[in-house]
Order: structure tokens, then C-alpha cells, then sequence
């Protein structure tokens, strides 16, 4: 998402470095750049340039310390003013209440829908008894949508398909959450535009007949600055409690991400990309800022593996790792593991200096794929032994698995050369870090 507008700043950086000092000329042409990269991502002109001018009076304000350039310094200061700018600190969502009600608005193609699941799965991964409830009466396959989402994630999903009143629903629904012990009610309702007055008086009467302990407002991140003008029309009607913005893994150059907060003056609340369930981020302001200015995320990534593998699988494979007898069962699962955990490209982008490497590599989950066609065209034999796969093998291995000998034999080098390492990390007590440094580079030539 922020990859030109990294690059730009980047840029703009650059322009103080081999300087000495901090001074009104220097400082100003890197604003100016600064400011301008900020515009062409989309970001208000009236935010670019107040954040802009604070930055200026913050930089010519500190002394450059002897180790630090004055380029570390004018990023340090960035860092600030942008984490300020979207926030500071995360704002955590309100779900009180016997039962909570969640109240999911936006417009049309917002992917509110897919929200809605993924909060279900999230707020189940804490412990909470979750039901879904499709009040989207009017788009056709709606209420299907939300039941293959809630079958997915095992949350249960409350509809009525003849009934044409989504008041109505939500009531009954809340009704049926105190009858199951279902202590979070999530209300998706149907996408509306803002110039929509019947739609949006649907929507207030929801809002003020179920009293929600918390109304989020979906945004897909991808409209940019328009995203931020309809956030605003639609606080003005609902003064909803915070920002969800979607589709942050598209093609979008993030002015949204980085203003709404200030011209709305409501936290964001969650982040989302892709499609998949676990794909649900609390939004870090700081965090974010990072990422914009190319530092990574490895708190966030941390977060997502948590979430996301076994523990007792984890043991599983670390005793094997100590025993020296990782396989490529052992592989094969691992692999799925980080699958899970998002898009590839976005995990890689949350380690620091990776983002730069990263720029212009077409790398996603397909690129597992010919890797996944070879294992599994192995037989359990030989997964389980890899010593045992020769010549002839690899041969029928390549056949099998529709790839070149080539990759088969490439694949086996770097397996080999993981093994080795992890068995070398596990003497010093780091083979898992030797797992995850190594694994997104498998299969790459």
C-alpha cells in the first residue's frame, strides 16, 4: 500500500544526508518533498501541509546530537508527527454489555460483509460466544455470504430471509443472543450511499433502536481521499465510534490510512487486507508510521504468528528439530502455518529493510505452490526421509509433480541447507529463528 509513498520519502531523506547540520534551507526542500509525497498518496493538502509545517518547526527546534545525522533525525521527527497524525495510541473496540451490539455500517462494496467474519473470528479467539446477524436485506446472496463466512469460522449466523425489516431481524436476533448465552451480537447491515436518505434514516433508526455498544464504520481504503469525505458524512448521520479501512493490500497509495483520523476525529480501529479470515489487524498508529517509513512491523508479525500456530504443534517441531529429524511433513505443515498468517508480500514488508528488497517482486501465496506440487507428488517414504530420494526419484518426483528436474533439485539444496543450519541455530538455541529467516526464500532462485 505505501510502497510509492516510501519510496518518495525515502527520496526526500536523502536530501539531507552528507550535511552537517540542520538549517532553514535544507530542511525546507526536504519538506517540500515531504509534503509533496504526502498529496500524491492521496493525504488532504490542508493535513500535508500542517503535518509538514510542524515538522519544519520541530526540526529547526532540536540540536543534531554528534550520532545522529541530521536525516535520522528529520525520520525520527516524521515518525512522530505521522504516529500523532493517525492517532498516537490504539483505541481498543467497546463490546459491554449482556448481550454487546456491534453495529457494521458503510457504503456499498466497502467489504463490510467480509469484516463482519473476520471480527466474529477474532472476538471467538478471545474467548467470546459470537453471533452473526445479516441484516443486509437488499443485495442478492448477502445472507449466503455471511453463512459460509460464520460455517468457516464456526460462528453461528442468525437470519430471516423473508423478512424484509431489518429492524426487525436485529431485534429478534438480539433476542435469541440472551436466549443461547451469546454474549456479542455483530449486526452487518446493507451497504448505502450517503445521498441515499432512505437508506441512511434505515440505518439511524438501527443505530438508535438497538443501541449499540459500539458502531463501526467500514472503508475501503482503496477510494483514498473519497473515503475520507464519506466518513465524514456519514459520522455527521451516525457519530459512529471508530474506522475499520479494507483492502489496504490492493493498489491504493494510502492517503486514507494516514488523514481520516484527523478530518474525521475517530480512531481506526482495524486494518484489513485479503480475503482470508486471520487477515484482521488492531490498527497501531506507531506501528503504522513505521511501516510508511520503511522500518518494518515485527511487533505486529510477532502478533500474527501467536495468533496463528500451535503450540503444541510448535513443541512438536522444535523436539524434532533437536533431534535433528525435520522432514518435509514437518515442512509441508509449517508451510501451511504461514499461510494462514496473511499475504506473503505484507508479511515480508513487516521486516525492517525488507520492504525496499521487496519492491517490484511479483511474491504471493501462489509462490508456494510449485513447491507444495512437489512434496505432496512424494511419497510418505520419502517425506518422512529425505536422505532416501535419489536420482531416479527426483526423476519421477518432477514427473509427478508437473515441475522441471531442475526445481525438484534446487528444492532439495535448500531443504538440505535449512536442515544444516537449523541443526547448527539448535546448538546456539535458535532453530526457529532459523526456520522463519529461511522459509519465505524456499523455492526462489
Amino acid at each position: 500500500m505505501f510502497d510509492n509513498l516510501n519510496l518518495k520519502l525515502d527520496k526526500a531523506f536523502k536530501t539531507l544526508k552528507g550535511t552537517g547540520k540542520i538549517t532553514e534551507i535544507n530542511v525546507a526542500t526536504t519538506v517540500k518533498e515531504i509534503r509533496r509525497a504526502l498529496i500524491d498518496a492521496d493525504v488532504n493538502y490542508k493535513v500535508a501541509k500542517e503535518v509538514t509545517d510542524t515538522i519544519k518547526e520541530e526540526a529547526l527546534g532540536r540540536d543534531v546530537l554528534i550520532a545522529v545525522s541530521p536525516g535520522q533525525l528529520l525520520i525520527k521527527i516524521t515518525q512522530e508527527e505521522l504516529t500523532k497524525l493517525m492517532g498516537e495510541t490504539k483505541v481498543d473496540v467497546n463490546i459491554k454489555g449482556d448481550p454487546a451490539v456491534v453495529l457494521i455500517s458503510g457504503l456499498q462494496g466497502s467489504g463490510k460483509t467480509t469484516f463482519s467474519g473476520k471480527f466474529a473470528s477474532y472476538l471467538k479467539k478471545q474467548g467470546r460466544q459470537v453471533l452473526l446477524v445479516a441484516c443486509d436485506i437488499y443485495r442478492p446472496a448477502a445472507i449466503d455470504q455471511l453463512k459460509v463466512l460464520g460455517e468457516q469460522i464456526g460462528v453461528e449466523v442468525y437470519s430471516e430471509p423473508e423478512n424484509k425489516n431489518a429492524l426487525e431481524i436485529a431485534n429478534n436476533a438480539i433476542a435469541y443472543a440472551k436466549k443461547t448465552g451469546k454474549k456479542t451480537v455483530i449486526v452487518d447491515t446493507a451497504g448505502r450511499l450517503a445521498v441515499d436518505e432512505q437508506m441512511m434514516k434505515e440505518i439511524e433508526a438501527l443505530k438508535k433502536a438497538l443501541n449499540p455498544s459500539e458502531t463501526l464504520f467500514v472503508v475501503d481504503a482503496m477510494t483514498g481521499q473519497d473515503a475520507v469525505n464519506t466518513a465524514k458524512t456519514f459520522d455527521e448521520r451516525l457519530n459512529f465510534d471508530g474506522v475499520v479501512l479494507t483492502k489496504l493490500d490492493g493498489d491504493t497509495r494510502g492517503g486514507a490510512a494516514i488523514s481520516i483520523r484527523h478530518v474525521v476525529n475517530k480512531p481506526i480501529k482495524f486494518i484489513s487486507t485479503g480475503e482470508k479470515m486471520e487477515n484482521l489487524d488492531v490498527f497501531h498508529p506507531d506501528r503504522m508510521a513505521q511501516r510508511i517509513l520503511g522500518m518494518g512491523d515485527v511487533i505486529s508479525l510477532v502478533e500474527r504468528a501467536q495468533q496463528t500456530f500451535d503450540e503444541d504443534e510448535a513443541k512438536r517441531i522444535n523436539a524434532k528439530i533437536r533431534k535433528n529429524q525435520f522432514n518435509f511433513d514437518d515442512f509441508l505443515s509449517q508451510l501451511e502455518q504461514i499461510k494462514k498468517m496473511g499475504n506473503i508480500k505484507d508479511l515480508m514488508g513487516m521486516i525492517p529493510g525488507m520492504g525496499k528488497a521487496m519492491k517490484g517482486l511479483d511474491i504471493d501465496d501462489d509462490s508456494f505452490r510449485p513447491i507444495e506440487a512437489i512434496i505432496r507428488s512424494m511419497t510418505p517414504l520419502e517425506r518422512e526421509n529425505p536422505d532416501v530420494i535419489d536420482g531416479s526419484r527426483r526423476k519421477r518426483i518432477a514427473t509427478g509433480s508437473g515441475r522441471t528436474i531442475t526445481e525438484v533439485n534446487n528444492l532439495m539444496k535448500q531443504f538440505g541447507d535449512m536442515r544444516k543450519l537449523m541443526k547448527q541455530m539448535n546448538k546456539m538455541g535458535g532453530a526457529q529463528k532459523a526456520l522463519g529467516n529461511i522459509m519465505p526464500n524456499m523455492g526462489r532462485r
